[in-house]
């Protein structure tokens, strides 16, 4: 199966995502929040430094209820404006 490249919006939304994951986590580790979500930690490295920039929702569900956040948090604050000038912007599913 060949994968459609992502678009600068989507690879920007992972880099959102992936940030607000990182500040949400404060303090704690990586391989604590991971574990407590039942992901590996290298799983949280890759989301959390947008190298995995379309996680599969129950990740995104996991690590938001591990971090007390709301999937409706998630989805406005990692979310981009949408691109200007009809710019290609993706499917325009959540995070």
């Amino acid at each position: 199966m060949v994968r459609t490249p992502l678009t600068p919006w989507e690879r920007e939304r992972g880099e959102r995502l992936g940030a607000l994951l990182r500040a949400a986590r404060g303090g704690r580790s990586m391989v604590e929040v991971a574990a407590a979500a039942g992901l590996s930690a290298e799983t949280l490295r890759k989301i959390e430094t947008g190298r995995a920039p379309t996680p599969a929702f129950f990740t995104v569900a996991a690590l938001a209820g591990t971090l007390g956040l709301s999937l409706d948090e998630v989805a406005v604050l990692a979310t981009p404006p949408e691109p200007a000038e009809g710019a290609a912007s993706g499917s325009g599913a959540a995070a």
